[in-house]
């Protein structure tokens, strides 16, 4: 696999009055092309600062964040922004749909958001193609079913489905996830779990999860650990206990 994104000596602080807190002290870590990567660590060891400055919602202190090599630390915001819209895509906990749309009007709406980009190619231009798009995403995650409930008559699962599908819609060349399973009962995380790994092998989609969640943890192909700001560990191909 090739190393697609990169961070280079990442690290973030906050002043706070008279006190600066250190979260992340010199971060160094790759993202490969392809791979289902896990982030994993304690509460307070800044794994959700790092996927923000990844995910490109907030910016380092010092450091490199490369995609492709260009620099995006350091990128203008109208860059950043852009990226954003085309390149990468989010997976919260709290699924973050839209209350007065139906779930294919919510997996549709990225590419609305890719067309004013001026990168359109990234998602069907064709209001015809985006419902076919969605309408295939959904199927995908499970809800051909469910295409015109709104996210009030789906569970806690299936709204994360929908989140998942919305995701994907511009074709992302990395999707980030911010402790996707931490709001869903252990047999609905199980199936989110299965979701992500078939997600990956079938569509070679390259996923970057911070979680507390073992198991999810262990459908992931590496896992990195985090402690105190640092990376401490590392390991790849555990075993897929589901």
């Amino acid at each position: 696999m090739t190393a697609i994104y990169e961070s280079r000596g990442v690290t973030r602080h906050f002043v706070i009055g008279d006190e600066r807190l250190e979260i992340l002290k010199g971060v160094d870590l790759s993202v490969e092309r392809g791979e289902l990567l896990a982030i994993m660590g304690m509460s307070g060891s800044g794994k959700t600062t790092l996927l923000h400055i990844l995910g490109l919602l907030d910016r380092p202190t010092s450091g490199a964040v490369l995609l492709d090599g260009e620099d995006l630390a350091q990128a203008p915001d109208s860059r950043r922004n852009m990226i954003r819209a085309t390149e990468i895509a989010f997976v919260f906990q709290f699924y973050y749909l839209l209350p007065e749309f139906t779930a294919l009007e919510n997996v549709m709406f990225p590419s609305l958001v890719a067309e004013g980009t001026g990168l359109a190619h990234r998602a069907p231009r064709e209001k015809s193609a985006r419902e076919a798009r969605a309408r295939e995403l959904l199927s995908q995650v499970g809800l051909a079913s469910r295409v015109r409930h709104k996210p009030d008559q789906l569970s806690g699962g299936e709204r994360q489905r929908v989140a998942i599908a919305r995701a994907l819609m511009t074709q992302p060349r990395i999707v980030f996830c911010d402790e996707p399973t931490g709001n869903l009962d252990p047999r609905t995380a199980a199936g989110v779990h299965s979701l992500f790994r078939d997600l990956n092998a079938t569509l070679g989609q390259t996923f970057v999860i911070v979680t507390h969640d073992a198991r999810m943890a262990d459908a992931a192909s590496r896992r990195v650990m985090l402690e105190d700001g640092r990376v401490v560990g590392a390991f790849t191909e555990p075993s897929h206990g589901g």
